[in-house]
């Protein structure tokens, strides 16, 4: 039987990964789909389990898959395309194929200049995959395959778009190829970690998101059925007790988001959930938060991106500066934990318009905070807005992590320096405030906090911070070691 090696391209930037391990679910449901075109799937999931380039080039020699498949966002995007070398490298007549965000708005540049990569699967995979794969095992034409793109008479060749599922329903991740002990919430010791996508799209029109073109600000949901049943057989099957909600807009239809809310209170599983969701859908569900509590969720991220009217405006957000706020008020009134994240790095930032953004969110109070610099995918509109300004080029800095463009009164080292101090000021303030917190949400805060300040990603930002006060580097040693400030 032919084979097929699924693996995630081994990319880290230091904080996403400080909260635990999980797999990416789509590549549970692209091996469901190799499976319906009769070919034996394996997931190597080496993001997750800290792989290197070396581990991965040696499983691919021990296992020799006749195929070897990656999925990229932009910065993932170098680490995917050393996958596919490695593939190549291995057996030439390795067939490899991209899939992802980045690869299906910049097919050309991905084939016409890696020849590592084969096949470019453009949108939704499932389908693509199992079509591309019947196709390729019959020796018949890629080119009547829809959504796919690949090398033919010296240029690239596109096939007509694939219709996006409207079933999806129908789709069934393979979680029986997962080893189930390796993904764990660090948050709560000893747990398991699952992911469960409720729906896919995202019908907000935000000019530095990939999601809405790549979903073409449509949205979809999973029948509360569906989703119930796949949250049963993970707990049941797999022993998960921690959920992550995976899909960006969980919440879109309150209806459909109040069946599943009472479905799971009605089964009682001891699970909890993490999501994220819209900050005006909050306000809408203030009636429904006891039953966001009774059904288990305990974390809640919101993406509220900036904290004046005027720049939520400029980044078409579509929000109320109000509505960010009361939305956190109301998850912290019923005692869920709030994260939520703020942009940094406009062409019209300075030194003052930093130090305002600190101040509100501040003002905003969420449990957790991130400062993001904004990060212009090469296919968005924004990339063409601000290209100029870009002075960063390597993709793998394009993690809202590290500044890519420079601010006309700002240097990319100044801006650097001022995200990593809106970070220590904001939870240099938390830990301040430690004990006037309720035990639950210090206990989650404590454990938390530690895992940041364990994290390299942090210790090597703020070792930069020269004239960081004592006092304050005293009390993120303790942290570190254990010890509540």
């Amino acid at each position: 039987m032919r084979t097929i090696l699924l693996i995630t391209p081994p990319y880290h930037c230091g904080v996403v990964e400080v909260a635990g391990r999980w797999l990416p679910p789509q590549m549970a449901y692209l091996a469901v789909a190799a499976r319906r075109a009769g070919v034996e799937p394996a997931i190597y999931d080496a993001m997750g389990l800290w792989k290197s380039h070396e581990d991965i080039a040696a499983a691919i020699r021990d296992r020799r898959p006749d195929y070897v498949a990656t999925s990229a966002i932009t910065a993932t995007m170098p680490d995917a395309l050393r996958v596919l070398e490695a593939a190549k490298e291995a057996d030439p007549r390795t067939v490899t194929i991209l899939g992802g965000v980045h690869p299906t708005f910049m097919d050309h540049s991905a084939l016409m200049e890696h020849p590592c990569v084969d096949f470019v699967v453009r949108g939704e995979g499932e389908e693509t995959l199992r079509e591309l794969l019947l196709c390729l095992g019959r020796g018949s034409d890629p080119a009547l395959v829809e959504g796919l793109s690949f090398r033919r008479d010296g240029g690239v060749l596109r096939t007509p778009p694939r219709p996006m599922a409207q079933d999806l329903d129908a789709l069934r991740p393979a979680w029986d190829l997962i080893d189930w002990e390796n993904y764990t919430y660090f948050v709560y010791p000893g747990s398991r970690l699952g992911v469960v996508n409720t729906s896919r799209g995202c019908t907000s029109d935000c000019t530095f998101c990939s999601q809405q073109k790549f979903w073409q600000k449509s949205w979809r949901g999973r029948s509360p059925g569906s989703v119930l049943a796949e949250v049963e057989d993970l707990h049941a099957r797999y022993g998960v007790d921690t959920i992550l909600l995976g899909d960006e807009y969980p919440t879109c239809e309150r209806p459909r988001w109040e069946a599943v809310l009472d479905g799971l209170i009605r089964r009682g599983l001891p699970v909890r959930f993490l999501m994220e969701t819209r900050a005006e859908d909050i306000v809408r569900d203030e009636d429904l938060m006891p039953k966001y509590l009774r059904a288990g969720f305990v974390h809640v991220y919101i993406g509220v991106e900036a904290t004046s009217q005027e720049t939520l405006d400029l980044i078409r957000k579509d929000l109320r500066v109000e509505t960010c706020k009361r939305s956190i008020e109301i998850l912290r009134e019923h005692g869920m934990i709030t994260e939520t994240s703020f942009i940094l790095g406009f062409l019209h930032e300075t030194q003052e318009t930093v130090a305002r953004t600190l101040e509100l969110s501040r003002w905003y109070n969420p449990d957790f905070a991130h400062y993001l610099a904004l990060t212009p995918w090469p296919y968005s509109d924004l990339f063409r807005d601000v290209e100029p300004h870009i002075e960063v080029r390597d993709l793998s800095r394009y993690n809202l992590i590290d500044p890519i463009i420079k601010p006309l009164r700002m240097s990319l080292a100044d801006l650097d320096r001022a995200i990593i101090e809106c970070y220590r000021d904001f939870y240099m303030d938390k830990m301040a405030r430690w004990r006037g917190m309720d035990a639950q949400r210090r206990d989650y805060m404590f454990r938390s906090m530690r895992l940041i300040m364990k994290s390299s990603f942090i210790t090597q930002k703020l070792g930069g911070l020269a004239g960081m006060p004592g006092h304050a580097l005293a009390a993120m040693a303790r942290l570190a070691e254990g010890d509540a400030p």
